[in-house]
């Protein structure tokens, strides 16, 4: 089973950036009870789109400049990176098939 790659401000330019497939990533905080509810659903992405995207996990609190240089406000916060480029942003707790629709778009 597949894993979220775990992200912090010094992984998240190769993890994310540079990566050669699309990248959704959960900004997430420990005290954020919506974004608890949406993990398991996170987790699940990580092994179905295994080899198509990659998911990830950035901790607000222990990495705020990557979240402060995306205007993160509010979380959970997901938004799709490509070609190093945020192409969608997800506000909120969503349905994993909502997130399972905006990721497909953009494969």
């Amino acid at each position: 089973m597949s894993h979220p790659v775990v992200l912090s401000d010094s992984n998240f330019a190769q993890e994310v950036l540079q990566s050669d497939k699309p990248v959704l990533v959960d900004f997430w905080a420990e005290w954020c009870g919506p974004c608890k509810m949406i993990a398991p659903a996170i987790t699940e992405l990580a092994s179905e789109y295994a080899g198509k995207a990659k998911i990830a996990k950035l901790d607000v609190d222990s990495h705020n400049m990557t979240a402060g240089q995306y205007g993160i406000r509010s979380i959970p916060s997901l938004l799709i990176f490509k070609n190093g480029r945020v192409v969608d942003q997800i506000v909120g707790a969503v349905p994993k098939q909502k997130l399972k629709e905006r990721l497909d778009a953009n494969l």
